[in-house]
């Protein structure tokens, strides 16, 4: 079990002269959804314009499992969340609609930022606090199961 974050369908642009999803717009997919939850978090393309706060990524594993063809609906679904006092872990699914097999996967590592000063910043108490929320509601539905950043997390 995981937590739905989005349906897309996948674009002719994506895909290449094979006819499924080019390996570089997975990561596009991946990104855009993980956007849904940056925002939820307070930690979005909003907070980098108005509070001067972001995250980065500083690490990715990404698993093709199974092809995505041109005009396919995908189901993004959240996998793994967990954070520290500066860093977020967490994995993401693709899931075929059609078929309802994973198609990829990709497991994250991220930072706070501060943009002014671009270093690594603690999440403020109401960024935790939401965090910590979303995690008690929904860690029975997170699998830990073949994780490769567990232990990244300074807690």
């Amino acid at each position: 079990m995981s937590v739905h974050v989005t349906n897309i369908k996948i674009k002719s642009e994506w895909t290449d002269y094979n006819k499924h999803l080019n390996m570089a717009y997975y990561v596009l997919v991946f990104d855009q959804a993980w956007e849904i939850l940056l925002e939820k978090f307070g930690m979005g393309e909003t907070s980098a314009k108005t509070s001067g706060m972001s995250t980065m990524v500083v690490e990715t594993n990404t698993t093709y499992d199974n092809e995505v063809g041109e005009g396919k609906e995908v189901e993004i679904t959240l996998s793994y969340f967990d954070h520290d006092k500066k860093r977020l872990h967490y994995k993401l699914e693709m899931i075929d609609k059609e078929t309802n097999k994973i198609s990829s996967t990709i497991e994250m590592l991220s930072l706070h930022v501060d943009l002014s000063k671009r270093k690594v910043a603690e999440f403020n108490e109401e960024r935790t606090k939401l965090m910590n929320s979303f995690i008690s509601e929904n860690k029975q539905k997170f699998k830990s199961d073949n994780l490769k950043f567990t232990g990244k997390l300074k807690k």
